[in-house]
């Protein structure tokens, strides 16, 4: 009787393991719109709660904020430095281009570290990154609306009325919400993998505050430095939106941004500048969402 020979098996060889390849994470919209809208919305609204916790005034403080500001601005300025000049209601004015200019403010310094300050969020849950930044914008917005009720509430005391071209205003709030979209996508995306983003922006955003006509008249620029100067102020969508809201919620007299460019057609200058951050911002953001928790 012949041995039996026991069978070998030889095992199946392992699938080639590929440790330097980058771990593709969830994308920076998801799968569902519906989901990606109520998750900006609910850390929106919570980051808005949350900033008057425990506070005695409470939301108050939101509209207390642009007061104060506009008591400072208006008596240095317009009452002992005489900065407005003959233009109506600069002071009013003023306090319009630092509202408009604080609305961007507040949203791109919240976007610059809002991925990485949310790190064991993104780490652990599977949810499209975009929320974080889109609800840093929400927020924003939230109080810039806010903040446009003192606006409205001095401009009627200065002896302002209601006009047609209040219509203009929503407009020039989508420029600008365009523009911090774009900006706020950028920002928080590149500041994941260079932390040197924040400094480099705080600066970024001192120079646009004087490059942009909120404590002085356009008019000025034009009457000290040339035409072209303003011109070249109106080149950013900032600029463009503070000069138009002025024209259209203030009075008139203010010059529009096509008046200063001397056509209509001159106004797509600001605008595409608008669109092209937004989506240059929408791309980078897009290509380094996957990858966002590998580089955390």
């Amino acid at each position: 009787m012949s041995a039996v020979t026991p069978e070998v098996t030889t095992p199946a060889p392992l699938a080639p393991r590929h440790p330097g390849r980058r771990v593709v994470g969830p994308t920076a919209f998801g799968q569902d719109w519906a989901r990606f809208w109520r998750l900006s919305w609910t850390l929106a609204i919570t980051d808005f709660k949350l900033r008057f916790f425990g506070s005695a005034l409470g939301y108050l403080w939101q509209l207390m904020r642009p007061l104060l500001l506009f008591g400072v601005i208006y008596i240095v300025f317009a009452e002992i430095l005489k900065v407005g000049g003959d233009e109506p209601n600069f002071g009013v004015a003023m306090l319009l281009g630092v509202v408009i200019f604080q609305f961007f403010t507040d949203s791109t310094s919240a976007a610059v570290q809002s991925i990485v300050m949310r790190e064991n969020l993104v780490r652990k849950i599977d949810f499209p990154r975009m929320a974080v930044p889109t609800a840093c914008v929400i927020e924003a917005l939230m109080n810039f609306l806010l903040n446009l009720i003192p606006v409205f509430l001095f401009l009627m005391l200065a002896g302002g009325s209601v006009s047609p071209r209040w219509i203009e205003l929503p407009l020039v709030i989508l420029l600008v919400l365009v523009f911090l979209s774009g900006c706020s996508m950028l920002l928080s995306a590149l500041y994941v993998r260079y932390r040197d983003v924040q400094p480099i922006w705080d600066v970024v955003m001192q120079a646009l505050f004087y490059a942009t006509p909120i404590l002085y008249s356009l008019s000025i620029v034009i009457d000290k430095v040339g035409i072209t100067a303003a011109r070249i102020l109106l080149i950013s969508p900032l600029g463009a939106g503070i000069q138009q809201a002025r024209h259209a919620v203030i009075s008139p007299q203010y010059a529009s941004p096509s008046e200063v460019f001397g056509g209509m057609v001159y106004d797509l200058i600001p605008i595409s500048v608008a669109v092209a951050t937004f989506g240059l911002g929408l791309l980078v953001f897009v290509r380094m969402a996957p990858h966002i928790a590998e580089e955390l």
